[in-house]
């Protein structure tokens, strides 16, 4: 009995090493990866770019390939950093709710930063296309709120309602 699997290309293969670390997508199969493979588009940011703001459309999910960015949010005057990301965090992730804005603002902290670019109009139609896939990454996406909820509620048990935002994170591999 003959097996016949698929090949990858060695741009295929540096892909789908990169998406396996990406929490959104690590129970995927490999062939359901490279379903965005074309609709992935890298982006280089220099330090202090900003990615986007919070309230604009979220038209994007943003995947760090290298580099390190702040998620931040805007009290009056001041900006009050939430989490720094890294390599294969994922962020803008209400991207794969329709109709959402964006809850932060994402400022680039490292000297040059790249980014996979994931535009929701063809995450729409990955999903419109394969309800399987939709499906495994919009559980993956719950189990990533459900940390960040549990680790909500422990920190404010721990520090009886007075804490820091970034205490919050400070457990939590966003999107990883």
């Amino acid at each position: 009995m003959f097996s016949f699997k698929r090949k990858f290309s060695a741009i295929e293969i540096e892909l789908l090493n990169f998406l396996q670390n990406v929490r959104l997508f690590q129970d995927l199969s490999d062939t359901q990866k490279l379903s965005f493979a074309t609709y992935l588009h890298i982006r280089s940011y220099k330090q202090n770019e900003v990615v986007f703001f919070r309230n604009d459309p979220s038209q994007a999910l943003y995947l760090i390939k290298e580099g390190k960015l702040s998620l931040e949010l805007d009290i009056k005057e001041h900006f009050e950093s939430v989490i720094q990301l890294e390599t294969f965090a994922s962020f803008g992730h209400n991207s794969l709710l329709p109709k959402t804005k964006r809850i932060f603002n994402a400022f680039v902290i490292s000297p040059l930063c790249q980014i996979y670019v994931l535009p929701q109009v063809n995450i729409t139609d990955v999903f419109k296309r394969n309800p399987e896939i939709k499906a495994q990454v919009l559980e993956n996406l719950s189990c990533i709120y459900n940390q960040n909820l549990y680790d909500l509620c422990k920190i404010y048990r721990e520090k009886q309602g007075f804490f820091e935002l970034n205490e919050m994170f400070m457990n939590v591999v966003w999107g990883t």
